[in-house]
């Protein structure tokens, strides 16, 4: 008995291990695979020729290089603004400061690639802003560059201030008032002192915004921008059985997202220096005079004015009937009728209820995997915790769209093809068209392409995975081991003293993970977008996007539907803050 205890978590630690490394390494092996192979068709040979063309194609060097400046600029952005607000908001009092540092977290509920609709109307050639001015810029400019940098910065800037803010919070403020009483300025404590010790949270939330801004597939789409890399593989979809064109430019994102994370973690993200105690925050706070109260609050609505812009441009695009609001500063009259359409057309509301039915299995397959793979890492000293641990953060480095294309690369490779000819061959069709091994995603054949469900599923589960893990081991590392040890002691079995005792103890932490895991899985954009083919297939976002390109009512009908996922990101991540309170912030660190 004592020996099964001892061996069963190393062998369900192996059996995760295995679990993920076929549904996160073995896409991404396929992907890197297929750009080095001399055939992409059957994926044999070695080659790094299909790299070299990349490099020599002055089309695709030049979409490597704006993705390469959106990323830079939109992460200097936003940390530009997120941490100045992280420094006032920790270490100093003054006005409205809970409910600032509340609001300042709004962006998160509305993705950049609905917000683009939004930006689009009011600082397009004839948008608000030129009306208001009585100008004729185009404030977007050709390229859109403006437009996708402004809207992603916008959004991503409160995962740097959520990780700056609980880094400061960390800090014990006596190291600060011994610089201060040594004579040290502001500007010497703060780049002695205080930036060494937060390098590894403020390094952990500028990763992802990089990662995440060069990656980034629906904003470009949505602003026209196809001079840059993750469109051009969006394109190059069709492609995709006979060039090694996409494959290639898949594995150069992926290297440049990998490598961005190593040399971040090398230069930036060691330990900083180490601490005697962690003093509570609350007391290191100082006081402000009430002028410089006044200019702190001015700061955090500021930004969330700026930040809200987007919003309020898709909810007055959804009120306003199509053609009624152009060149002038808000719509000539407005209606509830896009909303109407927006629930009441077949594509739109078959859309919502393919998103549900996708989110809600994300979030069952992650609650179970979630709390087992939390247990191991908190509750078992067994072998290769490490590598768990790290598999499991892996999907917040790798970029959305590789691991997109990674399953697209799947349904290409064994064994889907011999499922789907032995399903066929036995008269069980349906089956394989329900568990997506009919043709390939790839396909433009509407009679072949499969069903994505099963994907798109696994697909939102591996992306979420780190919210609802990191969520469950806050709650095990509140919860003291020994409850679970008496509850043994008298009798119980290991699985009903977790049932019974653990489970209930962290419910709260499960729930702020399933929310967190449901919501962003809903408005899932890389995956939804190359998975989805058809539309009765589509999530939300692909018939957001969907409905952009149609004349007419299509953009207001878009907004709509952003609206709706604006209103349910609002609840979930409200919900997912009062569980988690501070520790929402540990939830997007790589």
């Amino acid at each position: 008995m004592g020996g099964r205890r001892r061996f069963g978590p190393q062998v369900l630690l192996v059996g995760v291990v295995v679990l993920l490394g076929a549904l996160l390494l073995y896409p991404i092996a396929l992907t890197v695979r297929g750009g080095l192979a001399d055939d992409p068709a059957t994926g044999r040979g070695w080659t790094l020729e299909h790299l070299g063309l990349v490099f020599r194609n002055p089309a695709l060097v030049e979409g490597l290089g704006n993705a390469f400046k959106i990323a830079i600029v939109t992460t200097t952005l936003s940390i530009v603004i997120a941490l100045p607000l992280a420094i006032l908001g920790a270490g100093y009092r003054f006005p409205f400061k809970k409910t600032l540092g509340s609001l300042i977290l709004v962006p998160m509920i509305l993705p950049p690639f609905v917000g683009a609709i939004g930006v689009r109307a009011i600082l397009g050639r004839e948008g608000a802003l030129n009306a208001l001015l009585g100008t004729e810029f185009d404030l977007l400019g050709d390229g859109r560059f403006w437009g996708v940098v402004i809207v992603q910065a916008l959004h991503l800037y409160p995962i740097i201030y959520l990780n700056a803010a609980a880094s400061l919070a960390n800090l014990d403020p006596a190291l600060d008032e011994a610089a201060e009483n040594l004579g040290a300025g502001w500007a010497r404590r703060f780049f002695t002192i205080t930036l060494p010790l937060i390098r590894p949270g403020l390094f952990a939330g500028t990763t992802i915004v990089f990662i995440w801004s060069f990656t980034e597939l629906g904003t470009p789409l949505m602003f026209d921008y196809s001079r840059v890399t993750p469109v051009q593989i969006f394109e190059g979809l069709a492609q995709v059985e006979s060039s090694a064109e996409p494959y290639a430019l898949t594995i150069i994102l992926l290297m440049v997202a990998v490598a961005s994370y190593a040399l971040g973690r090398a230069v930036f993200g060691r330990r900083g220096h180490a601490m005697y105690s962690k003093a509570s925050r609350a007391g290191g706070e100082r006081a402000m005079s009430p002028v410089g109260g006044a200019l702190a609050s001015g700061a955090f609505w500021l930004v969330t004015i700026l930040a809200i812009t987007p919003h309020i441009g898709v909810v007055l695009t959804s009120l306003t009937p199509s053609g009624d609001w152009y060149g002038t500063v808000l719509p000539r009259s407005v209606t509830l009728e896009n909303f109407r359409l927006a629930l009441g057309s077949d594509d739109a509301f078959s859309a919502i209820r393919n998103s549900i039915v996708l989110s809600f299995g994300a979030v069952i397959l992650n609650v179970g995997l979630g709390i087992v793979i939390a247990y191991l890492i908190v509750r078992t000293r067994v072998r290769g915790r490490g590598v768990l641990d790290a598999l499991v953060m892996m999907p917040l480095a790798v970029p959305g769209l590789v691991l997109a294309f990674g399953y697209v690369a799947m349904t290409l490779r064994a064994p889907f093809p011999q499922i789907r000819d032995w399903l066929v061959a036995n008269g069980m069709g349906g089956v394989a068209e329900l568990f997506g091994v009919v043709g390939t995603v790839s396909t433009r054949d509407p009679a072949l392409v499969p069903n994505p469900f099963a994907l798109l599923i696994i697909a939102y589960a591996v992306r979420r995975l780190p919210y609802i893990v990191r969520s469950t081991v806050s709650g095990l590392e509140q919860t003291s081991g020994e409850l679970e040890e008496a509850a043994i002691n008298l009798g119980a079995s290991k699985t009903l003293a977790i049932r019974k005792v653990v489970l209930p103890l962290i419910l709260a932490n499960l729930i702020a993970g399933s929310l967190l895991v449901f919501s962003f899985s809903m408005l899932e954009v890389s995956d939804s977008l190359i998975l989805a083919q058809q539309a009765r297939h589509y999530p939300l976002t692909k018939a957001i996007l969907a409905f952009m390109g149609r004349l007419g009512d299509g953009p207001a009908i878009a907004s709509a539907m952003g609206v709706w996922g604006m209103a349910l990101l609002t609840v979930t991540l409200v919900g997912a803050s009062a569980l988690l309170g501070k520790k929402l912030g540990a939830i997007f660190r790589v």
